[in-house]
């Protein structure tokens, strides 16, 4: 990466970025703040890429309030999520005029992201975005919606078909949640949405959540077997919730697991695993195969609902960002955060 300057020349080249810098305190504090930058101090690599949107992720939020210690190098663009217009390509697989989306490759950790009106990355990261789809759209689905695609994709690799039975999908007001339900929904599977929040019980029946439970009764500590429920799962939360999960999944039943937001323990047995068959399938997002992930936002093009994706997407400017950084940590957004940098 270029060495930053404080330039605030009006030249053409010239675009605003949200900039996470160390503090010069010996306290290891941060200074948080949207600055104007030029192309000379964009990282390395082979395409830029004029931003029209990013989105709010959790992971996100972890950078914008320092938590966990996410961001691997400074000073750093934060972002997961761009999509946007070629600018400027050496890439023989883009164009200038091409429109792309870039998720996850360890953009706002190691790499700049989207919270950038340009940023220049790795051919490598980017897709196509799929006809059908708008910019707005794309970030409307994000990481979290390419991972609930995934996790959809587990499920039916696994064999979990729509008869099979119901689908219980966890955190189910989250980005990740909202997308699943209304994903499996949409293709004739009966979910269950978990929540702690009861206030979102109607946006999850509008979405296509059949039956909704407690976010505290899927939280009780679970026996090693309980009744057989579930088909199959979407698990954002992780620890004591995908342990009761794992404990009342049918027999070959699939447990889709993408999220820690309860946890990084698992509290359960083998039990479910050596006497039921069940299949406990990690889902990532960060680093799918370009073909992968190509065929994932191809489904999420056909297969999500886009006016119910429409309900679960709230866009805000980018200078909003530090009061929605601590939100998405206490669980108090709902559904899908797109940023816009231009606004």
């Amino acid at each position: 990466m270029t060495g930053m300057s404080a330039s605030t020349t009006s030249t053409s080249d010239s675009f605003d970025a949200l900039v996470i810098r160390e503090s010069d305190a010996d306290d290891g504090g941060r200074t948080v703040g949207i600055e104007r930058l030029t192309d000379a101090d964009l990282p390395d690599g082979d395409v830029t890429v004029g931003i029209e949107y990013s989105s709010l992720n959790y992971k996100d939020g972890m950078a914008l309030t320092g938590t966990g210690r996410i961001i691997r190098t400074f000073p750093m663009v934060p972002g997961v999520d761009l999509v946007g217009t070629v600018i400027a390509s050496d890439s023989e697989r883009f164009e200038v005029g091409d429109s792309v989306i870039s998720t996850g490759w360890g953009a706002g950790e190691r790499f700049w992201g989207g919270y950038s009106q340009r940023q220049r990355v790795r051919s490598d990261w980017l897709v196509a975005r799929p006809d059908g789809l708008s910019s707005r759209q794309a970030m409307a689905i994000g990481t979290a919606g390419l991972t609930a695609m995934l996790c959809v994709m587990g499920l039916e690799d696994g064999g979990v078909e729509p008869g099979d039975g119901p689908i219980i999908v966890t955190g189910a007001a989250g980005g990740v949640g909202s997308v699943a339900v209304a994903l499996l929904s949409n293709l004739g599977y009966e979910v269950t949405a978990v929540t702690g929040r009861p206030e979102q019980h109607e946006y999850l029946r509008a979405l296509g959540a059949s039956n909704l439970l407690s976010r505290s009764e899927m939280s009780e500590a679970p026996r090693p077997l309980e009744s057989e429920t579930w088909a199959g799962a979407v698990d954002t939360v992780g620890s004591t919730m995908l342990a009761k999960v794992l404990a009342q999944t049918k027999y070959g039943g699939v447990v889709a697991a993408c999220g820690l937001a309860g946890g990084t323990d698992l509290p359960t047995t083998v039990m479910p695993f050596i006497l039921r068959g069940v299949r406990l399938q990690g889902v990532e997002s960060v680093i799918t195969p370009l073909d992968i992930r190509t065929a994932a936002w191809a489904r999420l093009a056909t297969d999500l609902p886009l006016a119910l994706l429409e309900t679960m997407t709230e866009v805000v400017p980018m200078s909003e960002l530090l009061d929605r950084g601590p939100a998405i940590l206490a669980g108090q957004v709902r559904g899908r955060v797109v940023v816009d940098p231009n606004a």
